[in-house]
């Protein structure tokens, strides 16, 4: 059971590591994607910019050479357009066009560029555009200072630039592109590689200590079991029985999961309230009078009390509480009715009168599973739950079987059996 929760654990951590790693590899990759692309096109506009800036100042658009304004324009814009751009526009400072020039394929995409208003712009700028017919543009926009102007100095001029991407340096771009993304996606993976062991180990050590402590709880669970049966003049084997007995019956009822386990550790301990009842009523041999049995019967409240004070034990608490309630609402501290009586108290009210019957005490013999059987269907409908009663009569001459001849050690060699599938530890 243990191994293959382990597994089963194992396969999950697997699953969840793999599954954030290629998330986190997809996001890291389109992420590294756009940062290449932005970063390349950035180095472009750059170097656009600067190719800007140097043609204007070397035509001298501050007007301070001898020759007319718009031939230098015209000649920086022819500069720009035998470079870097595909179409080039000269402004003046107030924002007029001074000369425009383009190569054929600025003239090819120059309709399918939006017209835009007389450029007043501060700082460059540019757009990556993605044409209709998928050709890709930079369209770039340069405000001209003088040199050694600061940057909030009024521009001289503007200048703006469409360069029409080649196919030779898109697929530079894309393909530095995919190399990033791909390197992002490829560490993401290799993280998740790397942090897998380091989890199982963790969860490995984790789950030893766990067992550790459960195996103390159990251990815990056992003691104060056997020391009460010790005060009860009992061996402490019918504390293992009924407990083993319940655990079956439960398993063919459906129970599983904190359900069965509590099941097992109120069933072990359903008379741990007696260690608060003195030994002139616990020990006495012949029958209890009023008072006494009054007193008696407060060891389910002390019992319960007990168990809701350790954590551990604290899901025991139904049984303890209610493990002399009846179906017809007879029984006792509570008076509780049917269904208003936990599930986990009817099965051990069943489980506990069948061990009583079956098994030798010093005051009478075992009595046959049959009459005892047949004393549980008798009572069925009025101490105990007729449905508890029917699934739990063709089990009984098996269960009974495994039992009969047993010491003290055998049973305790079952129950733990049973704590061993239930509660996940070897």
């Amino acid at each position: 059971m243990a191994m293959r929760v382990l597994h089963h654990y194992r396969r999950q951590v697997a699953i969840r590591i793999a599954a954030v790693s290629l998330i986190v590899a997809a996001l890291v990759s389109a992420i590294a994607w756009w940062v290449s692309i932005e970063n390349l096109e950035s180095e472009a506009v750059g170097l656009a910019v600067e190719e800007s800036r140097r043609a204007v100042l070397q035509m001298g658009l501050d007007g301070e050479q001898p020759r007319p304004l718009l031939e230098r324009a015209q000649e920086a814009a022819r500069l720009l357009t035998g470079g870097f751009f595909d179409i080039a526009e000269i402004y003046d400072a107030q924002g007029h066009k001074l000369a425009e020039h383009a190569t054929a394929r600025g003239h090819a995409v120059e309709p399918a560029l939006a017209r835009h208003p007389a450029p007043q712009h501060r700082e460059a700028g540019y757009e990556s555009l993605q044409l209709p017919d998928g050709t890709w543009v930079l369209r770039v926009f340069v405000p001209v200072r003088r040199d050694g102007a600061p940057s909030q100095a009024a521009p001289i001029g503007f200048v703006e630039g469409v360069r029409v991407v080649p196919d030779w340096q898109r697929e530079q771009l894309r393909g530095d592109a995919i190399g990033a993304a791909s390197l992002a996606a490829l560490a993401a993976l290799l993280c998740g590689v790397v942090i897998y062991p380091i989890v199982i180990h963790l969860s490995r050590d984790n789950e030893r200590k766990a067992l550790q402590v459960l195996e103390s709880h159990v251990s815990m669970m056992e003691a104060l079991g056997r020391a009460i049966a010790k005060r009860d003049s009992d061996t402490g084997a019918h504390n293992y029985r009924v407990a083993w007995l319940a655990a079956r019956l439960g398993e063919a009822l459906g129970l599983s999961g904190d359900a069965m386990r509590a099941l097992i550790i109120g069933s072990f301990l359903h008379d741990v309230g007696k260690i608060g009842i003195p030994d002139a009523i616990l020990l006495k041999p012949g029958r209890l009078d009023e008072q006494e049995m009054r007193i008696m019967r407060t060891h389910v409240q002390l019992g319960e009390d007990i168990v809701r004070d350790i954590p551990w034990l604290a899901a025991a608490a139904q049984v303890v509480a209610c493990h002399h309630e009846k179906w017809d609402g007879t029984g006792y501290p509570r008076g509780l009715r049917g269904d208003a009586i936990p599930l986990s108290a009817r099965i051990f009210a069943v489980a506990d009168v069948f061990d009583a019957l079956c098994s030798r005490r010093p005051y009478k013999a075992p009595m046959p599973p049959e009459q005892a059987i047949a004393l549980l269907e008798r009572d069925s409908g009025s101490h105990f739950d007729p449905q508890v009663v029917r699934t739990f009569v063709p089990l009984s001459a098996t269960l009974h079987q495994q039992l009969d001849g047993l010491d003290e050690a055998g049973c305790r060699a079952l129950l733990h059996e049973r704590i061993r599938h239930h509660f996940g530890f070897g």
